[in-house]
């Protein structure tokens, strides 16, 4: 095991984004010292609302760069001087990618690619590169760990586990400093109103139904976003170069519970429940096996059913945050469509 790492200034890709915002937000809060810059391409789901209480709370040991990591010039100079790379930027929706996978090809795997060509350059001596559960597929008992074979299922995560191979492969042809993570479906603050709860929520403060995939029970495990974070961190700075390590919660509930539940705090009757004909190659369970990154120190801090009640309530007192992000994406997907 190599000695704890201690980051000086930390490029963070995709820090506009849901997780990586909150990420942003959590390094500099939890340590005092290291600088973060925040590489962001600003495509639909990267909204600088996300970290404007950090640009005001944390001065010069924060900066933007609006860039996009697929092109050379603008990843060499956000890396300058960073010792440390965070990789979140990706292209994520599920159903996006399966109605038009190219963008996904070419930010999650071609971006990838370029951050790892221009992190080898600058001598970076921590890559993390985050990844997702869904790369293994779906599993109906037990639970995946780092060793199990992938077996993607859509677009998006065969982009993402294309990543992950590419990035191992760096280890063992030129020992690159790399580290994977595979983290379960996280929820929270600043999520993009096209996602699970933010829709559903979204949806409901808006008088309109809620649209629910098949029956309802395609089973996943809920991580807070904040929980996530801390297991991020926690990789970034004892995880060992060359190594995967799964993050969840342990929270496995049915799209149907946290319907239900989502429903039971807006004060809404099971009339708002639309069902919906399933998306193709729709995975039915997610789980992974966390004993790696519990060996390093890390757990969960928060109850499950309070963090969702609590970021149902976030949403519903940040109505000026997603509502302009709602019109606008139904905007695009109108003029997409015609």
């Amino acid at each position: 095991m190599s000695g704890e790492f201690t980051p000086r200034q930390v490029l963070v890709t995709g820090g506009c984004g849901f997780i990586g915002s909150n990420f942003v937000r959590h390094l500099l809060r939890s340590d005092p010292q290291v600088r973060v810059v925040n590489l962001d391409a600003l495509t639909y789901c990267g909204n600088p609302e996300n970290l404007r209480d950090v640009e005001a709370d944390f001065g010069v040991r924060y900066r933007f760069l609006h860039g996009d990591i697929r092109r050379h010039q603008d990843v060499a100079a956000a890396m300058a001087g960073c010792d440390g790379v965070v990789h979140f930027a990706a292209e994520s929706h599920v159903d996006r990618s399966i109605v038009a996978a190219h963008d996904f090809i070419t930010t999650n795997f071609e971006g990838t690619y370029v951050l790892l060509e221009e992190a080898r350059r600058a001598g970076v001596e921590r890559f993390l590169h985050i990844s997702t559960d869904e790369v293994y597929g779906s599993t109906e008992v037990g639970s995946f760990t780092e060793e199990d074979r992938l077996h993607p299922s859509s677009p998006y995560s065969s982009s993402k586990a294309a990543s992950d191979l590419l990035v191992l492969s760096y280890r063992t042809t030129f020992g690159s400093p790399v580290l994977i993570t595979r983290s379960t479906n996280n929820f929270g603050p600043y999520q993009f109103p096209e996602k699970l709860i933010p829709l559903f929520v979204s949806n409901l403060l808006e008088g309109k139904p809620v649209p629910l995939y098949g029956d309802g029970l395609n089973v996943r495990d809920w991580l807070y976003v904040v929980d996530n974070c801390t297991g991020l961190e926690t990789v970034l700075r004892r995880g060992e170069p060359g190594q995967i390590y799964n993050l969840g919660a342990g929270n496995e509930v049915s799209n149907r519970l946290i319907t239900d539940t989502v429903l039971e705090v807006l004060g809404a009757g099971q009339d708002m429940v639309q069902y919906v004909t399933d998306r193709p190659g729709h995975d039915r369970r997610y789980s992974v096996a966390t004993d790696k990154i519990r060996a390093l120190g890390w757990s969960p801090a928060r109850d499950f059913r309070e963090a969702l009640q609590e970021t149902v309530n976030w949403y519903r007192l940040h109505q000026q945050w997603w509502r302009p992000l709602k019109d606008a994406s139904t905007a695009l997907s109108t003029e997409r469509s015609t």
